[in-house]
């Protein structure tokens, strides 16, 4: 067993922004992370996330949300939210199972509401997370496509990202890690998406080496 501190990763897609965390860990990209991804949990059964984290030898699991919607009406309101919120909770026992000193979101894609973040708060596990934004802008989902509209229209002339911490506001804790990007018009969709991945992929590893340093630091 390693001494070295212990990160979990969620997971919902791709998982670029993991590779990049194995990378670093195991030192084949600088900065390096001094810590070791004990876990990787997916909220989706095909995301290709898993096959890198296999493929790095780190454990995984799967946490699907759909499976709790398993024969609940769409209609069923009630029931729904009572499943989702058993989903939260089923989630915050696998993530306290496996004793990790750090949280990093990579890319998960669903709400962390407070039946899961309680327990990971009393827990003292802190939770970072990566969004397509700058701090204040365009928080939740499509993200980077607002901010290139918004560029578009000539209102913003800066976008990027930042890693911040997780608090039951979306996408409103405070920033370890922020990543300015130029906005430009003459400059489509696809290209400006594919910048501020480049850039994520800095960032995850920036602010997780941070992350760390901190709980190091309070030692």
């Amino acid at each position: 067993m390693s001494n070295k501190p212990s990160i979990l990763v969620l997971i919902s897609g791709n998982g670029s922004n993991l590779q990049a965390l194995i990378d670093s860990s195991k030192g084949l990209i600088a900065p390096h992370i001094d810590g070791e991804i004990c876990l990787v949990i997916s909220s989706s059964p095909t995301a290709f996330g898993l096959t890198r984290a296999r493929n790095a030898n780190i454990p995984t699991k799967v946490h699907d949300l759909q499976e709790y919607y398993k024969e609940i009406p769409k209609d069923d309101k009630e029931r729904r939210k009572a499943a989702r919120k058993q989903f939260n909770v089923d989630l915050s026992k696998l993530v306290l199972e496996a004793e990790p000193e750090l949280i990093v979101c990579a890319g998960w894609m669903l709400i962390l509401s407070p039946s899961f973040l309680k327990p990971i708060s009393e827990a003292k596990i802190p939770i970072i997370n990566l969004h397509p934004a700058l701090p204040g802008q365009f928080a939740g989902i499509r993200a980077i496509e607002r901010a290139w509209e918004a560029g578009q229209r000539g209102e913003i002339t800066k976008g990027g990202l930042m890693i911040h911490r997780v608090i039951k506001e979306v996408d409103e804790g405070e920033p370890l890690v922020v990543k300015e990007l130029d906005l430009r018009k003459d400059e489509s969709l696809d290209n400006y998406e594919k910048r501020v991945h480049t850039s994520e992929h800095e960032a995850i590893v920036e602010g997780t080496i941070k992350a760390l340093q901190e709980i190091a630091d309070a030692k």
